[in-house]
């Protein structure tokens, strides 16, 4: 009996056959075929967007370059050198085997292991990028990016630099064997001081070819990788040599160097090249690069420049100066300048700062300070001049000028005196009136006569030196009391050539005749009043036993300035010492730190100088000299580039009368 209800059964169409499931292996392969297509589309598109602006890698082995400028001092020594220094390339077949490991060992262990980059270093750097909210990026770079960094692309340090970074890594991989690669990257990283390639760096710091390195000086070179201004040995030796044990340790980690050669080679000294790399006279080679380019023009090949500087006598210039400076620190002397030229204008010595690496601001010409008492000798020049001798009588009482009433330091006055007196005790009353008497204007042309180029003002005061003037130019308006009254207008470079030898200039060609500026018996008359300056006046402290010598000495209002300005025969040197701010100091005079500074510097210097007599007028008979190791600077330096007398204490010099 049918169910009530039920419909007829509807017939069943033929089932669909089922797809069979992918086996395992089978998904994997789809999915990664799919996946490799959509990559192939991405990589493509990747490098189409970061290698559009890539660089031409045809100009490979192109060596584009600033000239460079060599330096020398009077004696053919090197002094500096300025631009881009490139040596020939080295074959890596002839350096010793420790000096590439060092820097593989240091910058790339995995380097003959990696196809131009190391993911794990990658993955590294870009944890550390991300934890770091400023400052530099760290890159995890192998020596074939950093090589394709240096040949092809820009310092700047970004995502889009670091990508085009490693496509050329990969094509340099591609195209050179890993030994080539390294070369390259030897013959043409920076290495600071404006050497480029292992070569270069070798003669620079070291004054030897690469092929002669040690295992420490290539420990000291593949440090500086990190850093070649941070690194350097010449300005953060401590820290250059606290990299350098790093990097000896690597070598020993990596099995370039055993244990005992690590250890022979920190034990073993590393000597960085006097002469190649210091950083002596910068201030001087700041003075004579500006002038290079006005005097030939821009350099368009490698330069020589021979200047009139005497490394042995700038090294204890620049020592007597750091010493007095340091020692006067407690009287709150903070700066300091010196400059030292013979009787022809050749600048022998010449120290703007007491630290080149802490302050390259220049105070030997850029600096205008006041040159207080420093500036009386042209007032009495102008005296004498005029008639005047030192025999002549002046009285030290109150003088009134106008409103200006100017007095002495000890606010007295010590009635009758000498010119001679008056000058060797820097008394202000009787300098004002003789500028008064003789005119400012006649003054300020015996100045400017003499070499002062600074504008000078006619007010009364200037009698006391109220003229902001730069220490070159003191040490040169003094020259001709030391040289038989003659022009000396100071200047630093002697010669300049290519490096072929091609001369491009000579300072003796087309020079003017001497140019007479003091005659007779003016000259003879100053050159006695600033004996006594020296010998019992304010600059008793400047005293060297067994040289005929004359200066002045000079302080400003408020000690801001002190100056001590003095010469021997042929030779003058001026020294500055004060504060950048132009505060004042703690009663620091010209007879105090300056005269200090001067005699410490012309004990080093005379010596070698082999000083004669001031000519003009009588000469007291010279003391016998004394030992003195300040001289074992100059000797020392003599010594290094193929080249000592300490005083008896000086007799405390009077008070120096500052104008006020």
């Amino acid at each position: 009996m049918a169910r009530s209800g039920a419909g007829p059964r509807q017939p069943q169409g033929p089932r669909k056959p089922q797809r069979p499931r992918r086996t395992p292996l089978q998904a994997f392969l789809y999915w990664t075929a799919v996946l490799g297509v959509w990559a192939a589309i991405f990589l493509v598109a990747f490098l189409a967007v970061f290698a559009a602006d890539l660089p031409d890698t045809s100009k490979l082995y192109d060596v584009e370059r600033q000239p460079s400028v060599s330096y020398l001092d009077r004696s053919g020594a090197l002094v500096a050198v300025r631009g881009s220094q490139y040596a020939p390339p080295v074959d890596l077949d002839a350096l010793p085997p420790y000096v590439p490991k060092a820097f593989i060992a240091i910058e790339d262990r995995w380097f003959y292991w990696h196809p131009g980059f190391n993911p794990w270093g990658i993955v590294r750097s870009q944890i550390y990028n991300l934890q770091r909210k400023s400052g530099p990026l760290r890159g995890g770079s192998t020596i074939t990016q950093q090589l394709a960094r240096n040949l092809f692309l820009t310092p700047a340090q970004n995502y889009r630099r670091k990508v085009q970074e490693l496509i050329l890594a990969v094509w340099l991989e591609a195209r050179f064997s890993k030994d080539e690669i390294l070369a390259l990257y030897l013959n043409r990283v920076y290495f600071g001081g404006g050497a480029y390639g292992i070569e270069a760096a070798a003669q620079r710091y070291f004054g030897k070819p690469a092929s002669e390195l040690t295992i420490g000086e290539s420990a000291l070179l593949a440090g500086m990788m990190k850093g070649p201004s941070r690194y350097s040995p010449v300005a953060s030796t401590e820290r250059a040599e606290r990299r350098a044990t790093i990097v000896l340790n690597e070598m020993v980690r990596t099995g370039a160097i055993t244990p005992e050669q690590r250890a022979e080679a920190i034990k073993t000294p590393v000597r960085v090249n006097p002469t190649l790399a210091n950083q002596r006279a910068q201030y001087f080679i700041d003075w004579v690069d500006d002038q290079v380019r006005s005097l030939v023009g821009e350099p368009t090949e490698d330069l020589v420049v021979e200047t009139t500087l005497d490394l042995p006598i700038q090294a204890a210039a620049e020592q007597a100066l750091r010493s007095g400076v340091t020692a006067a620190k407690g009287q709150g002397v903070e700066q300091g300048a010196l400059v030292a030229l013979d009787g022809e204008g050749r600048v022998r010595a010449y120290v703007g700062g007491v630290s080149y690496s802490q302050s390259q601001f220049d105070r030997a010409t850029s600096a205008r300070r006041q040159a207080g008492s420093a500036f009386k000798p042209f007032v009495y020049l102008a005296a004498m001049e005029s008639g005047r001798t030192p025999a002549t009588p002046v009285v030290d009482e109150p003088i009134r000028i106008g409103n200006w009433e100017p007095r002495n330091y000890t606010n007295d006055f010590r009635g009758p005196m000498t010119l001679q007196t008056a000058l060797a005790q820097s008394i202000n009353t009787v300098a004002a009136r003789l500028a008064n008497e003789v005119g400012t204007g006649n003054v300020a042309a015996a100045a400017r006569r003499l070499g002062i180029a600074s504008p000078i003002q006619l007010d009364p005061s200037m009698a006391l030196g109220a003229v902001e003037v730069s220490p070159l130019e003191m040490a040169q308006a003094y020259a001709p009391f030391a040289n038989g009254g003659f022009l000396a207008k100071g200047y630093g470079i002697q010669r300049i050539r290519t490096a072929s030898g091609r001369v491009l200039y000579d300072h003796d060609v087309g020079k003017p005749a001497r140019q007479q500026v003091i005659g007779t018996p003016a000259l003879q008359y100053m050159n006695q009043m600033m004996r006594q300056v020296v010998t019992s006046g304010t600059g008793a402290r400047a005293r060297v036993a067994g040289y005929d010598l004359a200066g002045k000495t000079g302080t400003t209002s408020d000690y801001r300035d002190a100056w001590f300005v003095g010469y021997t025969g042929g030779f003058v040197t001026a020294v500055w010492v004060g504060k950048d701010d132009n505060s004042p100091m703690r009663r620091v005079s010209g007879g105090g730190a300056p005269a200090g500074v001067w005699r410490d510097f012309m004990a080093a210097a005379l010596p070698r100088l082999k000083a004669q007599p001031i000519p003009g007028g009588e000469a007291p008979e010279p003391e016998p000299p004394a030992p003195d190791p300040i001289g074992d600077i100059i000797d020392g330096v003599a010594d290094l580039i193929g080249g000592g007398n300490r005083q008896a204490p000086p007799e405390r010099a009077p008070a120096e009368t500052p104008p006020y």
